[in-house]
């Protein structure tokens, strides 16, 4: 599978967090895979894409409707931007090379990576396994600060409305949002006012109103 006359797919991915970056949205993606394709002389035929979803396993909408056509498609080569943005998991990687993908080449726009060459393909592999250990190192570190900081007393979690973190790194009551409490539940109780207008009123959402409005504030106050 070398040289021009190669047929292509290609695959784009973004998660929620990476949607706003530059360098990597979908419309960015898709010019450089198509921009890549054409340089190469490769025919395009389609490209998959995911939106919103991690690169933590191949659980994707997009990923399996592809996956699906290449076992009907003639297809030569699947090409991404960067190889995270199909996969984070070396075990992944290695089950859509060896199994999924039927022989069908990997092709990376940064790098200019292709599977189809024996140095490409131990390029990919190295690169997947040191996108996982990066990944793992990172979990690691985020455990232990966490340890770290439930050790010492500070506050690990979600901050409950009522409340934020003070410079000792423990929860403590923001005395303007429990006044904003008292007052919803004040309202709530006196005249009945429904939990939309409230929310309105406050800038809460319905959610939290109902929240405040049905929960005892001392239960409220979470553990120290």
């Amino acid at each position: 599978m070398t040289g021009e006359g190669k047929r292509a797919v290609g695959y784009i991915r973004v998660s929620t967090r990476e949607q706003a970056q530059e360098g990597v949205s979908l419309a960015a993606q898709e010019d450089r895979i198509r921009a890549f394709c054409t340089a190469k002389g490769w025919e395009l035929l389609r490209i998959y894409r995911d939106e919103g979803e991690s690169g933590k396993n191949l659980d994707r909408p997009g990923v399996l409707s592809m996956i699906h056509d290449l076992k009907a498609d003639g297809v030569d080569v699947v090409v991404v931007l960067k190889l995270d943005r199909l996969t984070r998991s070396v075990r992944d990687l290695g089950t859509l090379i060896e199994d999924l993908f039927a022989g069908r080449a990997l092709a990376a726009v940064d790098g200019s990576l292709d599977s189809s060459t024996a140095s490409g393909r131990m390029v990919v592999n190295l690169l997947g396994t040191v996108a996982q250990w990066e990944r793992e190192t990172t979990v690691e570190r985020t455990v232990a600060a966490l340890d770290y900081k439930q050790s010492h007393g500070e506050w690990c979690g979600r901050i409950p409305f009522g409340f934020r973190i003070g410079e000792d790194g423990k929860l403590t009551e923001d005395p303007k949002a429990m006044k904003t409490i008292q007052a919803v539940k004040r309202s709530r109780r006196r005249s009945g006012t429904s939990y939309p207008k409230l929310a309105k009123q406050y800038g809460l959402s319905v959610g939290t109103v109902h929240k405040l409005c049905t929960t005892d504030l001392r239960v409220m106050r979470p553990a120290r």
